[in-house]
């Protein structure tokens, strides 16, 4: 394939016709029209319908433009990085992160990334569905203990672990008995199975509220409504000052976030500095460190 074709196409693609684009680059509007005619011609595909006022992209033109307009963005960001002796990192780096991590730790974090990276232009959408990070454009997704996929690579940066928690106004119920539980899923009953330093044991909960929100857990929890499993990080100041008291670790795997991004993309100068930018806020990757971007 052309590439300088496939570029020409891409700012025909950006601009919404040849006319815009011609005048964007300075370059004359029959050049591009006859280079996206030559492309069109190799891939024997028609990229572009064209009306009498208005250029649209075809199915098959959409898909060649939001799957190669962001690779050719990072050749042009490498050579010119290059070309002036260094990669900076420079440009649009977007980001996909859970809501919990978002709204206790990101804005921190991202706010320390714009200080000290000031022409990258960051981005952080909070979702914690699964996204397609090539399909919808973003450079690096954040995940809590993602299924294994063999398209991505990445590392895990962080690791938490949940606890049971309650007031000190609550008591902990005798064997047999249930304990009021506030709940992030009403699908979630049953009993808690937790690790103390004098062994496990079971806690027989009864649910009486269910809340979509982590945070509005803790909320809840604080004003002793029930008890509740949460991550240690987004309690520990509560456990330090004795607001909470702890019940137990679930017996069950650690929490793990994980940074990935597509395995078959060059790693660029944005990605790998946010990627150090989150070592050096958690160099340990433990929930303390979690807690102290959490605070009070």
């Amino acid at each position: 394939m052309d590439l300088l074709a496939l570029a020409d196409f891409n700012l025909v693609a950006r601009h919404g016709g040849f006319g815009k684009a011609a005048r964007a680059a300075g370059r004359p509007k029959a050049t591009l029209s006859r280079r996206v005619a030559e492309l069109e011609a190799s891939l024997d595909l028609r990229l572009f319908e064209r009306g009498a006022r208005a250029l649209k992209l075809t199915e098959e033109g959409r898909a060649l433009f939001e799957r190669t307009g962001r690779l050719l963005s990072e050749l042009e960001e490498t050579a010119a990085a290059i070309a002036s002796g260094g990669e900076r990192p420079r440009g649009r780096l977007r980001i996909s992160a859970p809501v919990l991590f978002s709204q206790t730790a990101m804005g921190k974090i991202a706010a320390g990334f714009a200080l000290k990276y000031p022409e990258v232009r960051l981005e952080v959408t909070t979702e914690d569905r699964a996204v397609d990070m090539v399909e919808e454009g973003f450079d690096l997704v954040i995940r809590v203990n993602p299924d294994p996929d063999e398209s991505l690579v990445g590392r895990a940066f962080l690791r938490d672990r949940l606890v049971v928690v309650a007031s000190p106004h609550l008591a902990r119920p005798a064997d047999g008995l249930a304990t009021p539980a506030v709940m992030r899923s009403t699908a979630d009953r049953g009993a808690w199975d937790v690790k103390t330093p004098t062994g496990r044991s079971t806690i027989a909960i009864e649910p009486v509220l269910a809340l979509s929100s982590l945070i509005m857990v803790r909320d809840a929890v604080r004003a002793g409504v029930g008890a509740a499993r949460l991550p240690v990080s987004l309690v520990s100041h509560d456990l330090a000052d004795g607001t909470l008291v702890h019940w137990g670790d679930l017996d069950r795997p650690d929490i793990a976030l994980w940074t990935l991004y597509p395995s078959r993309r060059l790693l660029s100068a944005r990605v790998s500095a946010f990627l150090d930018h989150l070592k050096q806020a958690f160099p340990m990757g433990t929930p303390d460190e979690l807690a102290a971007y959490i605070g009070k």
